[in-house]
């Protein structure tokens, strides 16, 4: 199975094994040109044999079976050893500097809940991304931007129970034994409600970090939340909010950890513009919010090819969180008003 240009989106229906092999077949032609030129890639060669990536493993065989199941799907897919596609996934729980990046901005107000999210990434994989509509037998399923040879979840995505996730790296200078955290963002997507999903980042072990934005349709409830391997700080959303790829809850200064030029100027910029939104804001203001290039300090939508982190902007997500569906639009290029290139919308089962 082959990808067309652009950003496709593709469905995939079955088992977590048969959904990963699909996912792994999508990614193969492309994967070892990934894998060869990433700087991450090699940098993670010397935990190849480390005895932490064996408790990694072992952690998530116990408490995340079926995202090990779909993991082991996408070896086959790829033709590639499971230990190798394992370390891949674990790169931002044993290298400090992934090239992840991404901004979030939200509102969250009486009958008005929208969140976006601009997944930066990469620029390499530019092309070789897509979106997977994927109906699970047995979980909600979802439908979730994806990068080659990686579990989906770690991105943005909705969840046929309505439920939104947009993700954030975050740099802690400490990682612990636990749970791989993309394996943890894709569990977020088994998950039928907010406090479920709460209740699984916050109890479960955590290896690496991430800033979750949560939200669902029909809830009033908006959170964000900061999983670390220390703590994990859970925030109501209230009115607009912004964030960028650093701690920003009170008593985030008690865990080291790292803060780009990048990701400390857009933090900046997107609490600057969320700020300046009117009463009614919606989506138009957010896409215009995430295509942002200001001229002071690194710009949120980012396109250039010398980013200081080797990050640039791959797909731009709005989310419309109604009282009984979730309306998401992906947007690519940084153009605020251009159509978006994919609209879909996913309804809950009652």
């Amino acid at each position: 199975m082959t990808l067309p240009p652009s950003l496709p989106l593709v469905r995939i229906d079955g088992t977590p094994r048969h959904v990963g092999r699909v996912l792994g077949e999508l990614a193969r032609p492309v994967m070892r040109d990934c894998l060869d030129q990433s700087r991450t890639w090699h940098a993670l060669q010397a935990w190849r044999d480390h005895p932490r990536l064996d408790r990694l493993a072992v952690a998530a065989q116990r408490h995340l079976p079926l995202v090990w199941d779909e993991l082991s799907g996408m070896a086959e897919g790829l033709a590639m050893p499971m230990h190798d596609l394992f370390l891949w996934n674990c790169r931002g729980d044993l290298v400090g500097r992934t090239p992840d990046g991404c901004t979030t901005a939200a509102i969250n107000r009486p009958g008005r809940q929208w969140i976006g999210h601009n997944e930066d990434g990469d620029p390499y994989v530019q092309g070789h991304c897509f979106i997977a509509d994927v109906h699970l037998d047995d979980a909600p399923g979802f439908v979730s931007f994806c990068y080659p040879g990686s579990v989906p979840g770690h991105t943005f995505a909705v969840n046929r129970a309505g439920l939104v996730q947009t993700i954030n790296n975050l740099r802690m200078v400490e990682t612990l034994d636990g749970l791989p955290r993309q394996f943890l963002s894709r569990a977020v997507l088994d998950c039928t409600t907010l406090d479920a999903a709460l209740d699984l980042l916050s109890g479960l072990p955590r290896a690496g970090a991430f800033h979750h934005t949560l939200g669902q349709c029909g809830d009033a409830r908006m959170f964000s939340v900061e999983a670390t391997p220390r703590t994990c700080s859970v925030q109501p959303v209230s009115g607009v909010y912004g964030h960028a790829n650093h701690r920003i809850h009170p008593g985030a200064q008690a865990e080291p950890q790292v803060i780009t030029e990048s990701s400390h100027d857009r933090q900046v910029r997107i609490d600057s513009l969320t700020a300046a939104f009117p009463a009614q804001a919606g989506g138009e203001e957010i896409c215009a919010a995430l295509t942002d290039r200001a001229a002071d300090g690194l710009p949120i939508f980012r396109d250039d090819p010398a980013d200081p982190d080797d990050e640039n902007t791959l797909a731009s997500a709005i989310f419309r969180l109604e009282s009984d569906r979730v309306v998401l639009n992906v947007h690519q290029g940084g153009n605020a008003a251009a159509p978006p290139t994919h609209t879909l919308e996913i309804a809950p089962s009652r």
